[in-house]
This record gives structure tokens, C-alpha cells and sequence, in this order.
């Protein structure tokens, strides 16, 4: 399985940005997908994930700010994300548990900056 995320950019505060993340490959084994940030010197953080049937778990952190929900005819996951600020700039990062996998699968990042 491969994930590749888009819709990272610079946006100001205040503003949304909806991040795409598609999955390719063995589509059929993946199960619960979910997003990630990493700002700079920071670790990184799950933010969301849903399973195949939509049920959906969000970080407090960005609870009532962000939305995740996804495409499985699509094979997509996305992320809404609402009333940016400066501390939510980062690279985001899509995952992925796959069926006989232990560890879930990252895709590569996209960069969302937040200018104040």
C-alpha cells in the first residue's frame, strides 16, 4: 500500500484547507486511516482517524476545528480543517493500519503553513 498526500499550502489565519490523501495498491487489506502532523523540533502527533465504516476519533487538540472523513470507492481520506492558526503549521501526514501489518504505514508529508 502507498499513500500520497496533496492540499498542503500557505493559507492565513482564519482560513481552511481540505487535505487529500490517496491510497494505491492493495487497497483492499487497508483498514482505519488517519492523520498526523509534525511541526519543526516537535514530535509527531495523530490528529484523527476513521475506520472503513466512518466512525471517526479526533484529537481534542483540534476538535471542532478539523473534520476527517474518507472515500473508500475513492480510496481517498481527507482532512477539513478550519480556523487555521500559526501553531497549526506542520507537515501532515497520512496513515494507514493494513491487514497483516504490525506498524501503520506513513505516507510522505505536505506542508501546511499558517501565516498570522
Amino acid at each position: 500500500v502507498q499513500l500520497q498526500a496533496s492540499g498542503g499550502g500557505l493559507v492565513q489565519a482564519g482560513g481552511s484547507l481540505r487535505l487529500s490523501c490517496r491510497a494505491s495498491g492493495v487497497v483492499g487489506r487497508i483498514n482505519d486511516m488517519g492523520w498526523g502532523r509534525q511541526a519543526l523540533g516537535k514530535q509527531r502527533e495523530l490528529l484523527a482517524d476513521i475506520s472503513r465504516a466512518g466512525i471517526t476519533n479526533i484529537a481534542d487538540s483540534v476538535k471542532g476545528q478539523f473534520t476527517i472523513s474518507r472515500d473508500n470507492a475513492e480510496n481517498t481520506l481527507f482532512l477539513q480543517m478550519n480556523n487555521l492558526k500559526p501553531e497549526d503549521t506542520g507537515v501532515y501526514y497520512c496513515n494507514a493500519d493494513v491487514l497483516y501489518l504490525t506498524d501503520k504505514i506513513w505516507g510522505q508529508g505536505t506542508l501546511v503553513t499558517v501565516s498570522s
